[in-house]
C-alpha cells in the first residue's frame, strides 16, 4: 500500500481522493492546503488530516509519495522538491507549462531514483485502451492521419480571479484542462509531434476571464503522419480521437465507444463498461512504485506534450508554424 499526501484540495483533489477509497494499492494519508480550516468537511469525510506545510509533508517518514493537483505553474518546483526528499511523484496534467521547466523536473526524479507519473487518466479509458491495442497489432495498417476533439462548456463555469481563469495558468485555452489528454492520445498513436500550426482566440468568454475559448491546431508527426485537433471551451461536450491508416480507421467517442472500419464492409461499433479512470491512473502509479519503474508515462511523451503546448501559444501569436526539435 503506497501512502501518499495530496497537495491541492480543490474539486479535482477531492475527486482523486474519492477514487482510491478502498483501493488496496494506494491511500491518501494527508492533505496540504494554504488554509486547512477550509477543508474540515474533507478531513471528516475521509479521516485525513490537512496541514498547511508542503515542507512538513516532505519530511514526514509516513508519506512515501505526493499527488500534486496544484496550479500548473507550480508543478516543476514542487516535483523537484519532492524528488530531493525521496518522495515518489504523481502530478496532474499538464506536467509543466514549458519544456525548460519540464526537463529539470524529470531529471530530478531520475537522479533521486523516484517514480514519476502524470495524470493522463484517459490512457485508461476502455475505448482508448482497445483502440491503441488494435493499432499496435496492425489492424489499420500504417497510421497516416489522426484527428482529435476535446470540447465542452467548462469555460462558462470559470470564476474571475480563480487561477484557472488566467492566461498564465491556462495557455492555449482548453488545452491545459482538456486538450492535453487528446494530445497525449495522439502522441501514443502517431508518435512525437514535430511541427505545430495553431490558432487560438477568445470568441465568447468575457474580458474578466482572460483565456482563449477556441483553439485549433495542425500537427506534423516525426514519423510522417499528419493530424488536426481542436478544443473549444464554450460548446457541447465531446471527446473523440479518430485514427486513419492504410487498412482502415478507428474512432473513439467518449470513454466507452469505439467504431472500426476496414477497407470494405460495414463499420463495427463496440461499447465497453465504464471504469474509474482516476482510480486506475493512481493505481498504475502505485504499481510503478512497487515495480521500481522510473517513469510510468514515457518522459519523451511528457516532454513532447509540454513542448507542443508551448508551441501552440507561440504559433497562435506569430501566425506561423513552429518546429519542435
Amino acid at each position: 500500500m503506497l501512502k501518499a499526501a495530496l497537495y491541492g484540495m480543490g474539486r479535482w483533489g477531492n475527486r482523486l481522493t474519492e477514487s482510491v477509497q478502498g483501493s488496496s494499492k494506494i491511500r491518501i494519508v494527508k492533505g496540504v492546503s494554504r488554509d486547512p480550516s477550509k477543508h474540515t468537511e474533507f478531513s471528516q469525510k475521509y479521516g485525513i488530516p490537512v496541514i498547511s506545510s508542503y515542507e512538513d509533508v516532505l519530511k514526514d517518514p509516513e508519506v512515501e509519495a505526493v499527488v500534486l493537483a496544484t496550479p500548473h505553474s507550480k508543478h516543476h518546483e514542487q516535483v523537484i522538491a519532492a524528488a530531493k526528499a525521496g518522495k515518489h511523484v504523481f502530478v496532474e496534467k499538464p506536467f509543466t507549462l514549458t519544456r525548460a521547466t519540464a526537463e529539470p523536473a524529470i531529471a530530478a526524479c531520475k537522479a533521486a531514483g523516484v517514480t514519476l507519473s502524470v495524470g493522463f487518466n484517459r490512457r485508461h479509458a476502455p475505448a482508448f485502451v482497445e483502440m491503441a491495442r488494435r493499432i499496435r497489432a496492425g489492424e489499420i495498417g500504417d497510421v497516416l492521419h489522426v484527428e482529435g476533439q476535446f470540447s465542452g462548456p467548462s469555460g462558462y463555469a470559470l470564476k474571475p480571479g480563480a487561477w484557472r481563469a488566467t492566461r498564465a495558468e491556462m495557455p492555449g485555452g482548453g488545452m491545459t484542462p482538456r486538450g492535453v489528454h487528446t494530445l497525449d492520445s495522439m502522441i501514443q498513436i502517431a508518435g512525437l509531434v514535430s511541427e505545430v500550426y495553431a490558432h487560438s482566440n477568445r470568441r465568447v468568454l468575457k474580458a474578466d476571464t482572460d483565456i482563449d475559448d477556441t483553439t485549433s491546431m495542425l500537427f506534423k508527426f516525426a514519423g510522417g503522419a499528419t493530424g488536426y485537433f481542436s478544443t473549444i471551451f464554450v460548446t457541447g461536450e465531446i471527446w473523440r480521437v479518430h485514427a486513419f491508416g492504410s487498412k482502415g480507421w478507428l474512432e473513439m467517442r467518449g470513454d466507452n465507444e469505439l467504431t472500426a472500419l476496414g477497407l470494405e464492409g460495414k463499420s463495427e461499433r463496440i461499447t465497453y463498461p465504464a471504469v474509474d479512470k482516476e482510480q486506475l491512473v493512481l493505481e498504475a502509479f502505485a504499481d510503478g512504485v512497487a515495480a521500481k519503474v522510473p517513469f510510468v508515462v514515457p518522459p519523451e511523451h511528457v516532454l513532447n506534450s509540454t513542448a507542443v503546448l508551448e508551441a501552440i501559444v507561440s504559433s497562435s501569436v506569430s501566425g506561423k508554424p513552429v518546429a519542435i526539435p
